[in-house]
């Protein structure tokens, strides 16, 4: 029978690397997860869910390699007044908008760190729960927009989606569904808002993990060989389900799912509280 932890970490890789490709905040609800069925603290349980976004990293990697190839054998040619040239887009695009995901996340993630650690459990669950509602109220707005079938990003709209991908270093504020919606918003196609905001994953969690790694001067809050199997649990989910789970976000409202999570957590947060 495997340890405890072990289990534990296992748990934890099954669910990062099920709900990375949800609009439904996976590092959010691995940190109700961990505050729940543990007495980990939740500074703690923040770091370890940004840390397991390592794993699906990997997936997320290994699934848009071809695109990510693309990139890297255009970089040589790039050229500032060809940045936006079809090219050169998708590289001019993460890299910018990675540049402004740190600007907004770096500070926002010591600023958590420290108002994570004042919180009770209970308080810190009902925060998730109110930012898991604010991302399904974004994703029902985006909803609403008639796409004009923007293909290409403009340099207005990379500074706006990474900035706004900073926000989600908060537990309960999606990723995927805040950079989508955004794309949505601004125009965007569906499956261009898609392929780009998972590539765009892959720098900004990569960054968060190694600002976690930093922050504690080693794991957070779990042992080497835990780690190691919590990333390889995330990694191998995470590109078994990508490809089902992407076309599942399609058929489902996922605002919804985001509202109700929320407002049990809230409810749930409030009677710890």
């Amino acid at each position: 029978m495997l340890p405890p932890e072990l289990v534990f970490a296992v748990l934890v890789g099954i669910l990062q690397g099920i709900l990375e490709w949800l609009p439904i905040s996976s590092q959010g609800n691995v940190s109700l997860f961990t505050t729940l069925f543990t007495d980990i603290d939740p500074t703690v349980a923040v770091d370890l869910a940004l840390f397991v976004q390592l794993g699906t990293i990997t997936s997320a990697t290994a699934y848009y390699r071809s695109d990510i190839a693309d990139a890297l054998r255009n970089a040589p040619g790039w050229r500032p007044r060809s940045a936006y040239a079809p090219e050169n887009a998708d590289t001019t695009f993460i890299v910018l908008a990675s540049a402004a995901t740190g600007v907004v996340g770096i500070p926002l993630y010591f600023t958590l760190r420290d108002a994570a650690s004042d919180l009770a459990s209970g308080a810190f669950i009902a925060a998730i729960g109110a930012l898991l509602v604010l991302t399904g109220l974004l994703q029902r707005a985006s909803e609403a927009v008639d796409v004009v079938g923007k293909e290409t990003p403009t340099l207005g709209d990379t500074l706006l989606v990474g900035a706004l991908q900073g926000f989600a270093i908060l537990p309960g504020i999606s990723r995927s569904g805040t950079t989508i919606s955004t794309m949505l918003l601004r125009g965007y196609e569906g499956d261009v808002s898609l392929r780009l905001s998972f590539l765009l994953s892959i720098p900004a969690s990569t960054g968060a993990a190694v600002l976690v790694l930093a922050s504690n001067g080693g794991l957070p809050g779990i042992s080497s060989l835990a780690a190691v199997v919590a990333l390889t649990t995330s990694a191998v989910v995470g590109y078994l389900t990508i490809d089902a789970l992407m076309r599942f976000v399609e058929r489902v409202p996922f605002w919804a799912v985001c509202i109700g999570l929320g407002s049990l957590a809230i409810l749930g947060g409030a009677l710890l509280i």
